[in-house]
């Protein structure tokens, strides 16, 4: 049956290949919007970076070209077909199953309202060295846009080729370093050489595969440079003829579509200037001219978290009420939500002291599973702001005064049709009269009327279901047979081959091959003693043995990098190893001048004698990276011994083999026991993992460490944790993820608005259709193959609180539970009406709201 089931979904997706239609044509601008074809856009943009996510799974892959992908031009479609339909029943039987996360972040993002996909192209990602370039696997950007098309979105395409985005070096190679007389990012010829090689090819390779909109494509919008006004006066003189350049040289490239330049207000003509951040409807300046649009780059829907710092929260409130006033208050015509969909840094991709799960708060969460409320919340603004796109880019713009922080903003178009968005940024509810008639505003929102009278969407009501994950244990390691360990061999001065006068910087040295690099150096001592070692590192983090001893660590902090290591040592008579292993945990990503940030020791004393200029052995990595004993291959190199067999040791390597977890769940290593290191499953990292650095409340950043199913056999995974400290990695357990509770929140007086306004709208329905469709209700959604099992909390009346924190209320009604019961359980999704004709009224005269929390199983 399921080879049936994948041949029908084989067959869908080839016709599905012809169904769509993304093809942008001419792209221009105005001072209204982007115009694609002729036609003014109100564009709502996703940011997904490809190489933070899995194309496919293995055994379904094709082989990606290493360098320029096939030039052959893609075919156009003709025939046209229910896209949702086939591309939704395909992700239930079959990509999901396969571990195919591309295809599945795109068609939610596609369901959430969103029309292009963003993302940056990572320059040291396909040209790790000079002249050698891969795009294959979660490298092949072609692939990626072109499911991007497949699915009959558009796409921005950030080039840089500097990028930030927390990944290491900021995208840029780390070979750049060794070009003589280099600057990055300025008015230097060597730097810019290497810029517009590395861009025309990208523009070349894009061309060839006719993906932009001049040809046929789904590329609307480029963008040179990135958030260069933060840096640009530290360059002085050389700094703004670097801006003209870049922007001159990228419109040279005739790619037929705009390009932008964030944060960067002096951007020259024809490149649009555009905002990034998260309060842009009130820091944005402005377009530099009357003839460009006002377009939002970077909407961040969370934040980037750091080892050590607990996760930055924002609001699906706080993000929608943005929006509305960047739209309202500059006529805003595109928004990109950073991220749209975060993903994970795998390998050592995060730049420095950067977590590997990235943007896990965003509509999207890092395991591609939608996150609620954010995304059900962004999809009906999405929805209202479309109800008004008319009058939002054709209409007059005006600003009428409804209090003292309270405005509206009206767009009028001639013909008589009207939309407005009636704002109260103060910190009350507030009522308001518009055009003769009464509203009530709550505190900092914006209410959206698409036809100026009735309200479509308000950006604090929000409506959409929450959700909470859960993790449950699928597989635990805690057998003592089942794990083996390798040593990590401490080298000391005579086995280090590698030999310097003074301490060797250390990404000069490594040139980001690896993380690691050894420092030795032999002492001579006259007799036993205890003597005071103190060691001064730019690296991230310092573990420090004598005669092969571990004897102490340190490490720095995220912008805070220097740091040192005071330890009291035992230094025998005669000859004394001192081995040091520098650490880094990602390149910087960001700043001026990154061609002179240094790394590892730089100075080591002993009683105050500086050793710093003495003959250093050094060694780059460690030994099982060079053979590679993370692969079956190179696993079979050396030779492994029981679990605990050097248990003083704090550097060393852990096995162990197991099964893929039944079901389709998106599945994490819990490696809350675990200390510091990298962990490889099947010869793949999924990144880094620093469970010891805690927040200030005591609680690891991370935990849990995401294992695409793309990376997995159905049988015989070989784990490997390179551990640095003394983790147990007999607690570490492989979990599934799933959305275990869902809530609904709602009220008399908060209907779903654009559900309500498009009742309103609709024409040829009776008064009784019409009528349920406005009526409030709490709607649930299980995941799939999970239904309601239990009702947790269900309260008609007015409950207190919200769904994080509830409890009845003075107003109750008594059968609450029961009726919600009755409608919900066994099902995966139910709708229940606040209807007091069947809760009853508990309390005449009062408000009611219904507030339901559920289990899904």
């Amino acid at each position: 049956m399921e080879m049936v089931r994948l041949l029908l979904c084989s067959f869908a997706l080839l016709l599905m290949s012809f169904a769509c239609n993304s093809d942008a044509g001419d792209v221009t601008y105005d001072g209204r919007s982007l115009i694609i074809n002729g036609e003014r856009k109100v564009l709502f943009s996703g940011s997904i970076h490809y190489p933070r996510s899995t194309p496919e799974n293995p055994a379904t892959a094709t082989t990606k070209p290493n360098s320029l992908p096939d030039q052959s031009p893609p075919q156009k479609p003709e025939i046209r077909l229910p896209y949702f339909f086939l591309r939704f029943w395909c992700y239930g039987i079959n990509l999901w199953v396969l571990g195919e996360m591309w295809p599945s972040l795109i068609a939610k993002a596609k369901e959430g309202g969103i029309d292009v996909i963003q993302t940056y192209v990572f320059w040291n990602l396909h040209e790790r060295q000079q002249g050698k370039f891969d795009f294959s696997g979660r490298n092949d950007i072609i692939s990626f846009i072109k499911e991007v098309q497949n699915q009959g979105l558009y796409v921005t395409l950030r080039i840089g080729p500097f990028i930030e985005s927390e990944w290491t070096y900021g995208g840029l190679p780390i070979w750049l370093r060794d070009i003589p007389g280099i600057v990055y990012r300025s008015d230097n010829e060597p730097f810019k050489i290497e810029m517009e090689k590395w861009t025309t090819r990208i523009v070349y390779m894009m061309k060839s595969e006719k993906l932009y909109a001049s040809l046929g494509g789904p590329i609307i919008l480029s963008q040179i440079e990135n958030e260069y006004k933060m840096i640009e006066p530290a360059f002085h003189e050389r700094g703004p003829p670097y801006v003209r350049w870049a922007a001159a040289m990228a419109v040279g490239l005739q790619t037929g579509v705009p390009w932008v330049m964030c944060k960067q207000d002096d951007a020259p003509d024809p490149v649009i200037n555009t905002c990034n951040g998260m309060k842009c409807g009130e820091t944005f300046t402005g377009p530099n001219s009357p003839n460009k649009p006002a377009l939002w780059t970077e909407n961040w829907t969370s934040q980037y978290q750091v080892y050590g710092d607990k996760p930055l929260l924002r609001s699906a409130e706080d993000i929608a009420y943005q929006v509305a006033l960047f739209i309202a208050k500059f006529r805003g015509s595109y928004v990109n939500y950073y991220m749209y969909h975060g993903g994970t840094n795998f390998g050592r991709s995060a730049s420095a002291f950067v977590i590997t799960s990235y943007y896990d708060e965003a509509p999207l969460d890092e395991y591609g599973s939608v996150r609620q409320p954010k995304w059900g919340h962004l999809k009906e603004l999405h929805a209202a702001v479309k109800l008004a796109s008319n009058p939002l880019l054709s209409g007059d713009h005006t600003n009428v005064s409804l209090g003292e922080l309270q405005d509206a903003y009206v767009f009028q178009v001639k013909s008589g049709e009207c939309a407005a968005f009636l704002v109260n940024k103060g910190p009350k509810d507030a009522s308001v009269v518009f055009q003769n008639s009464p509203y009530q505003l709550p505190r900092k929102s914006i209410s959206i009327l698409p036809d100026c009278k009735t309200e479509a969407f308000n950006t604090a009501k929000v409506n959409a279901q929450q959700s909470t994950r859960s993790w449950q244990a699928t597989q635990k390691f805690d057998s003592t047979e089942r794990w083996e360990e390798y040593k990590e061999a401490i080298p000391n001065f005579d086995n280090t081959v590698s030999r310097a006068n003074t301490l060797p910087e250390q990404l000069f040295t490594t040139k980001d091959e690896s993380d690691y690099l050894w420092y030795t150096i032999s002492l001579k001592q006259d007799s036993n003693t205890q003597s005071k070692l103190v060691v001064q590192s730019r690296g991230h983090v310092l573990h420090a043995f004598v005669n092969g001893v571990f004897v102490g660590s340190a490490h720095g902090r995220h912008r805070n990098e220097s740091f040192s290591l005071e330890q009291t040592v035992t230094l025998n008579k005669g000859v004394n190893s001192l081995s040091f292993l520098s650490a880094m945990v990602g390149l910087s990503d960001s700043g001026a001048y990154l061609e002179r940030r240094v790394g590892g020791l730089r100075k080591v004393l002993i009683e105050e004698r500086d050793l710093s200029k003495n003959s250093w052995g050094y060694q780059v990595g460690l030994s099982g990276e060079k053979l590679e004993i993370y692969t079956d291959a190179g696993s079979s190199k050396v030779e492994w011994n029981k679990l605990g067999s050097s248990a003083n040791q704090p550097l060393k390597w852990f096995k162990t083999h197991f099964d893929a977890p039944a079901g389709n769940d998106p599945i994490a290593l819990n490696l809350g026991s675990m200390g510091k290191g990298e962990a490889f499953v099947n010869g793949q990292s999924i990144g880094r993992y620093w469970v010891l650095f805690q927040t200030p409340e005591g609680k690891p950043s991370q935990t849990w460490y995401h294992v695409p199913r793309a990376f997995l056999k159905p049988t015989g995974n070989l784990l490997v944790l390179l551990e640095e400290e003394n983790g147990d990695p007999l607690k570490v357990s492989l979990d599934k993820i799933s959305v275990a509770r869902v809530c609904g929140h709602v009220s008399e007086t908060h209907l779903p608005p654009v559900v309500k306004w498009l009742g309103l709208k609709t024409q040829n329905q009776n008064n009784t259709r019409k009528n349920r469709d406005r009526r409030p209700k709490v709607q649930l959604s299980c995941p799939p193959k999970r239904n309601i099992s239990k009702v947790l909390f269900a309260s008609f009346g007015n409950p207190s609180g919200d769904c994080q924190n509830y409890s009845t209320g003075s107003c109750h009604s008594s059968i609450s539970t029961a009726i919600v019961e009755q409608v919900c359980i066994g099902k995966r999704r139910c709708s229940i009406l606040l209807s007091k004709n069947r809760f009853g009224d508990p309390c005449p005269g009062i408000s009611k709201t219904l507030l339901v929390d559920a289990q899904c199983t």
